[in-house]
């Protein structure tokens, strides 16, 4: 029997729920409606009193979460959407992120933000918010690509005594499975050869790591063998295994469903080419979503985004360089 990747996240929040009486879930709908995706479906029944419901203020949920965790507590908050975590923002960069810093009180919240884009959504439920979270000092920010990640990470973060921003992607909600819940995991901050090769490094986190390894599936019939690597969590970032990839290889190409901007891809491909220019035997390349807000049409929104088809291209392109 399969598990999806929303199903892991659910069983990670029961686990966690069930080992430790310090966590608690605050969300909007997450009690008897399930949440908006049912990540907390039946949670509120097995766990009474321990699964809550939130005004519509993400200010006042973030807030909370704060003053919880000061008081002992280990509270998971869900977001509905990544995008309505900026009404929040100043609980999470100028509070938690600043708490042990400040006051040597840990700030062990867990912040569920469920993130990228679908078919449709547009730009008030799409958005990618790693990067812009990832720039404050004192915030952990993981970006779970696979199933058991999903599972293993999300207990880790709760578990962790700082901040954790956990981007987890929707589209993966009911694309992505697995045949089990996974009894190991590797530590957060490292990141994951995915698919070994020799001619091109390609970066990816999230949901473009599956497109980066579907590129990779292709390029194979053109004699060219590509590394893909999994960020896994992108603060903090794993730029020694990024390194060492890129001395196997010579080449790297980064993509991210981000916009471009000052973003995951940009602070990957400029610690290479500041760390490891020697290792390079071309520029390095980044790709990323258009630079414009995420448009609701399905053909739209499919050009808008890095696709398989648009990661091979660049990486066709990097590799006559």
């Amino acid at each position: 029997m399969s598990i999806t990747y929303l199903e892991a996240i659910r069983a990670a929040q029961a686990r966690a729920l069930a080992d430790d009486p310090r966590v608690f879930i605050y969300g909007q709908d997450v009690g008897a409606f399930g949440g908006a995706f049912k990540a907390t479906k039946n949670l509120a029944i097995e766990f009474p009193g321990r699964v809550i419901d939130a005004p519509i203020s993400e200010d006042a949920m973030l807030g909370l979460a704060v003053g919880a965790a000061i008081e002992g507590m280990r509270p998971i908050i869900e977001i509905q959407f990544a995008d309505f975590s900026t009404t929040g923002f100043n609980q999470i960069v100028n509070q938690a992120a600043t708490l042990y810093w400040r006051t040597n009180v840990p700030c062990p919240i867990t912040v569920r933000l469920p993130s990228g884009g679908t078919s449709g959504s547009g730009p008030f439920h799409s958005q990618s918010m790693e990067a812009l979270y990832a720039h404050y000092p004192g915030l952990i920010v993981m970006t779970p690509a696979t199933v058991e990640d999903a599972y293993s990470m999300l207990l880790e973060a709760v578990a962790i005594d700082d901040p954790v921003i956990f981007c987890e992607h929707k589209y993966l909600y009911y694309h992505l499975k697995a045949e089990a819940l996974p009894t190991e995991a590797m530590p957060v901050g490292k990141a994951r050869i995915a698919r070994a090769g020799r001619d091109l490094t390609l970066v990816a986190y999230s949901a473009m790591l599956h497109e980066a390894l579907a590129v990779a599936e292709e390029l194979v019939s053109e004699g060219t063998e590509i590394e893909v690597v999994d960020l896994r969590c992108v603060k903090p970032l794993d730029t020694d295994t990024v390194m060492a990839s890129v001395a196997r290889t010579g080449r790297l190409l980064c993509v991210g469903e981000a916009w471009p901007w000052g973003g995951v891809t940009a602070e990957v491909v400029a610690r290479v080419a500041a760390e490891g220019f020697d290792l390079l035997d071309a520029p390095p390349q980044r790709l990323n979503a258009k630079d414009t807000p995420v448009p609701y049409h399905p053909a739209l929104w499919a050009a808008h985004r890095p696709t398989a088809r648009s990661i091979a291209a660049a990486a066709r392109r990097l590799l006559r360089l």
